[in-house]
């Protein structure tokens, strides 16, 4: 993993907005209608290349595939492995919106609700197909060669946030159900880090997961289950080298209130057992931008590499960049420059054909991002 040595780098979370043509074979594949896999795979392929350009064109250093083939971070993994169903079932809101049910009302009549089908865990996990993620692999791979990008990541759903917020019908308690997730992720995560890209593992349920899953249980529950999917994490990236992952933290990409949102005081020394080296969290939206305070408290080991949030991913205004120089110089003073990758709240489309920020609004954040980063940069290095 690159670090910072003469200037501050730059990342983003994952998602990108995707063109109609993605997002049409998209949902195609996922309501099981007719599609060609030539013309999905050629669709793929081509605005995989076309998102590395503008990525590398915003000035953004660690680029991603902006998970051009994934309708959603989590559900993807139904077409890779046995043992999940698509079924209507009830799907727990968050506690947040439930406390304002004509706002959550005005999103879902907005569109804000996902579309995309929810697979439940009606028999044994196993490998089924890793075709599709090779082809990702070389997707990214191609994209980043003809980008000029120099480094790539490639997010991956950790075993947490699939157990977290798919029903299981099939294993007989939590531990069951993230053991078999971790073997099956396990793979995944050593084809993605063999191939030599930076594999981001994504990690809602460390947070999001307290105000939907366990939105109804007591802090030191949620505390002791958020542990188990950490171990579970762990296990699964046994043979990936903590210097080639990172993790996402997230309380939600969503506008809301986020007043049910966990504290990360409450959390952040589980954070920080997952063997990743970087951390990427919510440092920009006005729910988690205080908890900088909580960082700079915190007992972070020397290894760890810090990626804050310095836009927020669910508003339309263009942060100034001197306000993300501000926020890189605050993670500066907690752990040192070297020590900071500049990044986003979230991704740009956490799912398929919705997302908050208007696409060409995504892509002038990410040049205020870089803009940004080299203000601070000379600033830290003069």
């Amino acid at each position: 993993m690159q670090t910072s040595t003469d200037r501050i780098l730059t990342t983003h979370v994952g998602s990108m907005p995707r063109p109609q043509a993605v997002v049409d074979q998209l949902f195609a594949q996922d309501q099981g209608r007719a599609y060609d896999q030539a013309e999905f795979d050629q669709v793929m392929q081509q605005a995989v290349q076309e998102v590395a350009a503008k990525q590398v064109a915003a000035g953004v250093d660690i680029i991603s595939d902006g998970e051009m083939s994934k309708i959603s971070y989590a559900t993807y993994i139904r077409h890779r492995f046995t043992g999940f169903e698509i079924d209507e079932v009830p799907r727990a809101t968050p506690k947040d919106l439930d406390d304002f049910p004509a706002y959550k009302q005005r999103l879902a009549d907005a569109g804000g609700t996902p579309k995309y089908h929810r697979p439940v865990v009606r028999e044994a996990i196993t490998i089924k197909d890793l075709s599709p993620l090779q082809k990702d692999i070389e997707n990214l791979l191609a994209a980043k060669a003809a980008a000029g990008a120099t480094e790539a990541f490639m997010n991956s759903a950790s075993p947490g946030v699939i157990a977290v917020f798919q029903p299981n019908e099939y294993y007989t308690n939590d531990e069951q159900f993230l053991a078999a997730l971790a073997a099956v992720m396990k793979v995944e995560y050593e084809k993605i880090t063999q191939a030599g890209l930076i594999l981001q593992v994504d990690c809602p349920d460390l947070a999001m997961g307290r105000h939907i899953r366990f939105r109804d249980v007591d802090t030191a529950t949620f505390k002791k289950a958020a542990q188990a999917q950490v171990e579970a994490l762990n296990y699964a990236l046994e043979n990936v080298p903590a210097d080639q992952a990172r993790m996402h933290l997230c309380w939600g990409n969503y506008e809301g209130p986020h007043h049910h949102d966990v504290d990360l005081r409450e959390i952040i020394d589980i954070v920080l057992s997952a063997k990743p080296q970087a951390v990427q969290f919510e440092g920009a939206n006005p729910r988690h931008q205080h908890e900088w305070r909580i960082w700079a408290d915190a007992n972070i080991p020397d290894d760890k590499i810090l990626i804050p949030g310095t836009l927020d991913t669910t508003t339309n205004f263009v942060e100034h960049p001197e306000l993300v120089a501000q926020r890189i110089e605050r993670f500066s003073d907690i752990v040192g420059k070297e020590r900071v990758i500049a990044g986003t709240d979230c991704g740009f489309g956490t799912f398929a054909g919705f997302g908050a920020v208007h696409p060409d609004i995504a892509y002038a954040k990410l040049r205020s991002l870089a803009e940004g980063a080299r203000i601070a940069s000379e600033r830290l290095w003069r």
